[in-house]
């Protein structure tokens, strides 16, 4: 799962969405109550949203750029640095804006999930008008929104389809639409059942096989479905046992490592395997996208697995770490 890093090479993989500065409460025993002050046991900040995406395919060794707006203020080039000087990530594409305030996301982890507390402003500029002409890519990862962007099919690649909490929770069906030109969609189950109006994530799974050749949807702790018209598969995938300490950012961790996953070539149950390891790894310590998992903690987690099963059924780890 290593590209090459040369200027001259084509990108791996162009993102672009909404980008955060995320900070990450983790160990409340409970919801913060009127009245009292809660101190939890550990925290971290840094960037999220779309970055999360980012994040994870570079460290997974895949050459990312990434088209997202930051304000100029400390919290945006907070997260500029970061992306650049610590993970390599492209920015070329991305913009900073004067006087536009980075969107902010306060995250409060309990109980094994996390509330959202998120402040910020639209963008001075849409996707397509900060992007412009997109770079040649192998895949591309676009976060749908209201109003439809036609850069993603621009790059050449696969497209990958990602969609964010609706606040009206009105999940209108046109947005569905927007999978037209896609070759995958990956919500979660809440998401996929509400744009369905379906009541399983099975149900919504076969409605949103209809819409693209490659329809996932992620189930949290319970693991993934998908099925794969261009190869005829589907799969189903539990989830690996994990002591959850936040589980911010873990379904876009998921979504970064299915593409790498596929860009790889790997069959459809262990592109779900791989993509579900990588979001189980990220949950079991603070933050969204610092805790998406290097190839190191990659190699690390396989040299410790004893169970047998988890062995054989994770046994293609071993050939993607020395690929």
């Amino acid at each position: 799962m290593v590209s090459s890093t040369s200027d001259q090479q084509p990108l791996d993989v162009f993102v672009s969405g909404l980008l955060f500065f995320d900070v990450v409460f983790s160990g409340l025993d409970h919801a913060p109550k009127l009245g009292t002050e809660a101190w939890t046991t550990d925290m971290a900040t840094g960037p999220g949203g779309i970055a999360n995406f980012a994040y994870a395919l570079s460290r997974l060794g895949l050459r990312t750029g990434l088209a997202a707006a930051f304000g100029d203020d400390t919290f945006g080039r907070h997260c500029w640095d970061t992306l650049t000087d610590q993970e390599g990530v492209d920015l070329t594409r991305s913009r900073r804006f004067p006087g536009w305030a980075t969107p902010t996301t306060v995250s409060l982890a309990y109980d094994g999930d996390r509330a959202l507390v998120t402040h910020g402003a639209p963008a001075p500029l849409s996707p397509d008008e900060m992007i412009g002409d997109p770079p040649p890519a192998r895949a591309a990862i676009v976060h749908l929104r209201p109003e439809p962007v036609t850069w993603p099919s621009r790059t050449g690649g696969l497209v990958f389809a990602d969609v964010g909490w609706d606040p009206t929770q009105q999940w209108p069906r046109s947005m569905l639409d927007q999978l037209s030109t896609c070759h995958a969609f990956m919500p979660n189950a809440h998401e996929a059942m509400s744009y369905t109006r379906t009541d399983t994530p099975t149900a919504a799974l076969s409605k949103l096989a209809e819409l693209v050749p490659l329809a996932v949807v992620t189930r949290g702790g319970d693991g993934a479905l998908a099925a794969d018209a261009t190869t005829g598969e589907t799969a189903e995938i539990p989830g690996l046992p994990v002591d959850v300490i936040d589980p911010t950012g873990a379904g876009d961790i998921f979504g970064a490592a299915l593409v790498a996953a596929t860009l790889a070539g790997l069959p459809l149950v262990e592109r779900l395997r791989f993509a579900n390891l990588c979001a189980a790894l990220s949950v079991r310590r603070a933050g969204g996208a610092s805790s998406a998992p290097t190839l190191a903690d990659l190699s690390r987690w396989w040299k410790g697995v004893a169970d047998p099963q988890v062995r054989r059924d994770h046994a293609f780890i071993s050939d993607l770490l020395e690929g």
